[in-house]
């Protein structure tokens, strides 16, 4: 089939319209080529256009191309991933003594290392802000014990990335370019705002539409979140995980079930090395998002169809439009059937509501449960370096099984599903947003 990307730009400009979406590029790979439409503007005070060479930050899959770094260790025999971090790096303490010696390269890869790992703590912007990232995660707690559970965790990639420096001799910046842009010819993949700003660069942009309080995160988050890329060169990363030794010799170790997700509805339902893995009508699809100040990206790829899409967004609704738009995207290329988000059931579940009421906290949010005529309502309470950046959210929240509710703060037209878990010998956790959050009292 022949790809119509006059259409595509059509329907990309107008669902962004659609979800208050100020600037939009979208790269996806069908059939053998890469195809490349845009939407909208880089910055609602400049009214720059965004075009299809333009830099958007696309947060947190990075984490993909910092795992796929230490896979490229891990072939040439400079590292296993089962190799405990503190012998790589002898400094290396969380709060935990046992678990400082029992966390592998593994646990990091996976979210599995149990570190209450939303620390974005800014160490500076010089060559040794990860090794002081890492010296100041000895108080970092545990959310549960190594390997125990899964639990999105930012600090683990960063301390991955001080794993890269390590082992490479270089700082991360220039180990990502050395093992993974040149080889892949990536000339519009950078990490560092000096280098971005040669290029056009998108701001983020707040509900209201209005440009972001601050452009990036703290260099020390950068294997965890800082490149900036265009959609094709995003598209080319993805196609390299679909091809051997376009980098690695063997990606499909890379999408490998690791553990199963305690929260299955919020992208999916196991995790591999680095990737969120999911089964959509029969077909394995390989991803990743993120999210940075107002801005948020997406790597989607199906291995069995060579199809790998990438779709980079500078603020509105981008849940809502991300899905309608690889909806339609897949129906018309190969018509696969994307999953319905999660939702209320059409009729009510009752259960009882008061043993997940609480205080739930982790590093960066505070987590309020709390009973109302029988419905349960959450509320986050953003901390530490998170205040003025994140937003305080309220969901209330309808059963969906015993276990599972969904809800929506307002405004919101995507449901957020959250997972209570009550263990009978151990603690209690909120799953949500990725994230295993204790209960606290």
């Amino acid at each position: 089939m022949k790809v119509d990307i006059e259409h595509w730009a059509s329907r990309l400009a107008a669902l962004a319209a659609d979800s208050e979406v100020p600037g939009a590029s979208l790269a996806f790979r069908y059939d053998g080529e890469v195809q490349e439409c845009v939407a909208g503007v880089l910055n609602t005070a400049t009214r720059a256009p965004v075009r299809a060479d333009s830099l958007f930050q696309i947060g947190s899959v990075t984490k993909v191309w910092t795992a796929t770094q230490i896979m490229l260790l891990a072939e040439r025999g400079r590292v296993a991933l089962d190799t405990p971090v503190a012998e790589v790096l002898p400094e290396f303490r969380v709060g935990d003594a046992r678990a400082t010696t029992a966390i592998t390269l593994r646990h990091l890869l996976t979210h599995t290392s149990g570190i209450d790992g939303d620390l974005f703590l800014d160490t500076g912007r010089g060559d040794g802000c990860l090794r002081r990232y890492v010296e100041a995660c000895t108080d970092l707690e545990q959310t549960f014990p190594a390997g125990d559970s899964h639990s999105y965790c930012n600090s683990g990639f960063i301390i991955a990335g001080r794993v890269i420096e390590r082992l490479t001799g270089k700082v991360w910046d220039q180990a990502l370019r050395d093992q993974i842009c040149e080889p892949l010819g990536l000339s519009r993949t950078w990490t560092l705002p000096e280098d971005v700003l040669r290029f056009g660069a998108a701001m983020g942009h707040g509900e209201a539409g209005t440009p972001s309080p601050a452009w990036g995160l703290p260099r020390s988050v950068g294997p965890a979140g800082l490149i900036c890329a265009t959609a094709a060169d995003v598209v080319a990363f993805g196609r390299a995980h679909l091809t051997p030794g376009a980098l690695l010799a063997d990606p499909a170790v890379m999408r490998e079930p690791q553990v199963d997700l305690p929260n299955p509805h919020a992208g999916g339902r196991q995790w591999g090395i680095g990737w969120s893995l999911d089964e959509w009508d029969g077909h394995q699809v390989i991803s990743h998002s993120g999210d940075t100040i107002g801005q948020h990206a997406v790597l989607w790829a199906l291995p069995e169809l060579g199809t790998v899409i990438a779709l980079l967004i500078n603020g509105g609704r981008s849940a809502e439009f991300q899905h309608r738009l690889v909806r339609e995207l897949l129906q018309e290329l190969h018509q696969l059937t994307v999953p319905a988000p999660i939702a209320p059931p059409d009729r009510p579940v009752e259960v009882d509501v008061e043993p997940f009421t609480g205080v739930y906290e982790r590093a960066g949010s505070r987590i309020h449960v709390t009973a109302h005529d029988g419905r349960l309502r959450l509320r986050t309470e953003p901390t530490g370096i998170l205040v003025g950046l994140a937003r305080p959210r309220v969901l209330e929240l309808a059963a969906v099984d015993a276990a599972t509710f969904v809800g929506r703060d307002e405004g919101d037209s995507m449901w957020d599903a959250v997972v209570f878990e009550n263990r009978p010998d151990g603690p209690s956790y909120l799953h949500y947003s990725g994230r295993a959050t204790p209960k606290v009292r």
